[in-house]
């Protein structure tokens, strides 16, 4: 497929703007098209950097309508770079759709390296990071319970998103289901200027954030339940 262009996902920084890498720059610089999450958002970053025009709105209430379409203009020949507001497309960001329907028609998809507020989040924690796994953001309601149950049992250290207006009730929910002296952090405002960790065990650190209202982007990390334990349950059972 030469005649075909290809598609660029481009991480953007989640917060400070010179976490942008040069190759970033350089890509977004020479596509023909690029798709943002927020175009007003990311018209700031790309102002910054001297990018002007050739910007359009991709998003996940349009991306099940427009993938196909942007699909077909890089088959074409569009050379498209693929931003979210912050971190890397795909992550807990739209991205998914539109990479598997080009990936699946054998157009070239490239991820460039950059910047995402899990990995500082749990490499700042002091929880192990050899193993880990990534939930995202938990569903609010419908199926909530169950995977907190599930996850009481995995022995890997955890990676959460949540809203800061949710914080202090997810931390209680984990504490119930996981047991309140299991040990967590909390980052928040990753690589913004009051960017700040609360370590502890998940009764303390609910308890903390209790008394001081969080605000800003939240990462909660969660230690995995001790192999020993998860052992004997088994045996129980």
């Amino acid at each position: 497929m030469e005649s075909a262009g290809k598609l660029y996902i481009v991480p953007t920084p989640v917060g400070n703007l010179e976490d942008m890498t040069f190759r970033a720059v350089k890509v977004l610089q020479e596509a023909d098209l690029i798709l943002a999450e927020d175009t007003r958002t990311s018209s700031v970053l790309l102002k910054h950097y001297d990018i002007h025009g050739k910007l359009q709105s991709h998003h996940k209430f349009n991306e099940h309508q427009t993938a196909a379409a942007i699909k077909d203009r890089i088959m074409a020949g569009l050379n498209v770079a693929l931003i979210s507001d912050a971190g890397t497309p795909g992550i807990s960001d739209p991205g998914f759709l539109l990479a598997r329907t080009c990936a699946n028609e054998g157009i070239e998809v490239q991820t460039l390296p950059g910047a995402t507020a899990c990995i500082p989040a749990i490499v700042s924690s002091g929880l192990p990071c050899d193993r880990f796994c990534f939930e995202g953001f938990l569903p609010v309601k419908k199926g909530r319970q169950t995977m907190l149950k599930t996850l009481a049992q995995e022995t890997r250290t955890m990676i959460f998103y949540e809203s800061p207006y949710r914080l202090v009730k997810t931390l209680e929910q984990f504490a119930e289901y996981f047991g309140a002296d299991r040990d967590c952090s909390v980052a928040r405002e990753i690589s913004k200027v009051h960017e700040g960790h609360r370590r502890g065990t998940l009764a303390e650190v609910a308890e903390w954030f209790r008394e001081h209202e969080p605000k800003g982007e939240i990462v909660i990390i969660v230690a995995g339940a001790p192999v020993r334990k998860r052992k004997e349950e088994s045996a129980e059972d």
